[in-house]
């Protein structure tokens, strides 16, 4: 199960003595793939996500910056095409613009790989740019999973009316 799960963490997480391809092929390396398979992945990646692998392959994460190593950790949570990918408040250290270029960017890896994505934040505009359904959370219950739209125009409770009507969403 671990190995068939991607993780991406709000503290990114990258090994800061191993260089970003060495980063990104800790779990390929773990399910036997050959270098070359490993190289190959790693530049496709690395291009689809802005960081050219000729650029960035041999950098360390100190030389990154966060927006720079987020991506880095996202390219390691699906290089090995996991079933489940588990974002936890990933942009959450971000700048507003880097936060908004890798909202975009998870939306397309989404729908690309069409993997099963389960993305945690107390950010209620990312929850609804970002889910295909949202499960609100109550003091650690589930209270309402719907659609953004069911969300918005059917409250389950005063709870979600508060979480979601504070602010006017577009």
């Amino acid at each position: 199960l671990r190995l068939s799960t991607g993780y991406v963490l709000q503290a990114i997480a990258l090994f800061p003595n191993l260089t970003v391809a060495e980063n990104i092929a800790l779990i390929p390396e773990m399910k036997g793939w050959t270098k070359s398979q490993i190289a190959s992945k790693t530049e496709e990646l690395l291009d689809k996500v802005g960081l050219p692998a000729t650029d960035y392959a041999h950098r360390l994460p100190s030389e990154l910056s966060g927006g720079e190593q987020q991506r880095i950790g996202i390219v390691r949570a699906i290089i090995a095409e996991p079933k489940i990918l588990l974002m936890d408040e990933p942009f959450s250290a971000l700048d507003a613009i880097s936060r908004k270029q890798l909202q975009a960017l998870t939306k397309d890896l989404h729908k690309e790989f069409g993997m099963t994505t389960i993305f945690v934040t107390h950010d209620t505009d990312e929850a609804l740019k970002l889910g295909d359904r949202i499960a609100v959370l109550q003091e650690g219950e589930i209270v309402q999973v719907a659609d953004s739209e069911t969300i918005l125009a059917q409250p389950a409770n005063d709870f979600v009316a508060d979480l979601f009507g504070g602010a006017h969403h577009v």
